[in-house]
């Protein structure tokens, strides 16, 4: 999902009296590129700058058409396309849908940076709306497998150029509080289009919903051409492999893939792990944690904003593995609504922190990489811990699985206090 931009104030720098009052000759440097910033090591608010920049501009209130399209038009169908495809066909339909995501999201950086934001938003767009039109045309499980690949990758390319578009759009001094914005937009389609489309789907049938979503989709491509095509950089754009390996982008990716994964847990299994008797408290906890986590993404951003975003990165982690071991005990609806809550405030601090320190630490041409590599930990981190977490509750039960869970979360806090202690870099 997605962020804003508007360009990018420049530090003031003090100037002392000349004894020569004779005008200083025109600067020969080219003006910067609207959002553009050199490498830094974390946001924070301008020194010096008067006022607060805007925050709700054109171009970004004109990115949350698009963002809002693309998010309802994936949740629409997220639990609708299983359905259609009956039980035998709804494990490969999702994951041929998160698999074509992830593949699109390492590749999605490069085309952004060949064909700029504009180009591959609309190709997301195109490619998640119109093999929904034609969803229902076959019961046939290939033909279902190869809509929902063709529509993971038009999600990827969704995320990665829309993300990286929101970023430039955001000023540098409201990152985080820009970025927290972008999470409530872009997740209340999702809250609502998710149990939508199985309830249309049930009392009108698959293909009008499958017909809308891919409708919404595609309507939202009419919004593209008034935001900006691509940002100006001097140099190549980082690939994926690189900032893989610069520690300063990994860092906080390995920590937010860590909470990633505990939120593929809670969604997939505290349904089963929470006595039947109790299926009140699950739709309630379902519901508390994402309110916490919007909440807690919300206040982070505000904080990172004036205080930096570095210093937020080891208590999400703590929060986040603190939750999970609260949920272990299972039995108890207050443990259960309190870890919840708990979990919820750490990922949503862990989420707006890592994501402006990332973007804090490259220029605006890498702001695609940045958006494609934290995608990736999001996506990866819950694929991997809905299907880790299934492999050991199996033998140790609910209960032990969640405590296991929490303690090994906790050893993340080795790339976590070593990017605290990592010297910020100069200029």
């Amino acid at each position: 999902m997605t962020p804003p931009r508007t360009r990018r104030t420049a530090r003031p720098t003090p100037r002392t009296p000349a004894p020569d009052p004779a005008p200083a000759p025109p600067s020969t440097e080219p003006p910067a590129p609207a959002g553009e910033a050199g490498p830094v090591a974390e946001a924070g608010p301008v020194a010096g700058s008067v006022g607060r920049a805007p925050l709700l501009t054109r171009p970004l209130m004109l990115r949350f058409v698009s963002m809002i399209g693309a998010s309802a038009s994936f949740f629409l169908l997220l639990s609708v396309v299983p359905a259609y495809a009956t039980a035998s066909g709804a494990g490969p339909a999702t994951g041929a849908l998160m698999l074509a995501t992830v593949l699109g999201e390492l590749g999605a950086p490069r085309l952004v940076a060949r064909f700029g934001y504009r180009a591959v938003l609309v190709a997301g767009l195109a490619l998640l709306g119109a093999p929904a039109l034609v969803l229902t045309l076959s019961h046939s499980l290939a033909w279902i497998v190869l809509v929902c690949l063709v529509r993971g990758l038009g999600f990827a390319l969704t995320l990665v150029a829309g993300g990286a578009l929101t970023a430039s759009l955001i000023p540098a001094g409201r990152r985080g509080e820009g970025l927290a914005l972008v999470g409530v937009v872009s997740g209340v389609p999702s809250l609502i289009a998710l149990p939508l489309g199985m309830w249309l789907a049930g009392r009108v049938g698959f293909t009008p919903v499958a017909l809308a979503a891919g409708v919404i989709a595609l309507a939202a491509v009419a919004s593209v051409p008034g935001l900006p095509g691509r940002e100006r950089a001097s140099e190549k754009p980082v690939g994926m492999v690189a900032a893989l390996r610069t520690g300063e982008l990994a860092r906080p990716a390995a920590v937010f893939a860590t909470t990633a994964l505990a939120t593929g847990i809670i969604v997939t299994f505290l349904p089963l792990a929470v006595p039947a008797a109790a299926s009140g408290v699950v739709a309630a906890a379902l519901f508390v944690q994402p309110a916490a986590s919007t909440a807690a993404r919300w206040a982070a951003g505000r904080y990172g904003d004036r205080r930096g975003p570095a210093g937020l990165v080891l208590p999400g982690l703590l929060l986040s593995a603190g939750g999970m071991l609260i949920t272990a005990f299972t039995g108890s609806t207050v443990a259960v609504l309190a870890g919840v809550a708990v979990f919820g405030a750490g990922f949503g601090i862990a989420q707006n922190a890592t994501l402006s320190l990332m973007y804090a630490r490259v220029p605006a041409s890498d702001y695609g990489t940045v958006s494609a590599l934290w995608n990736l930990a999001y996506d990866g981190g819950m694929g991997v811990g809905a299907l880790g977490f299934g492999a050991l509750a199996a033998p140790v039960g609910y209960a032990a699985a969640f405590v296991v869970t929490g303690a090994l979360m906790l050893v993340a806090l080795i790339p976590a206090v070593r990017d605290l202690r990592t010297p910020a870099p100069k200029g």
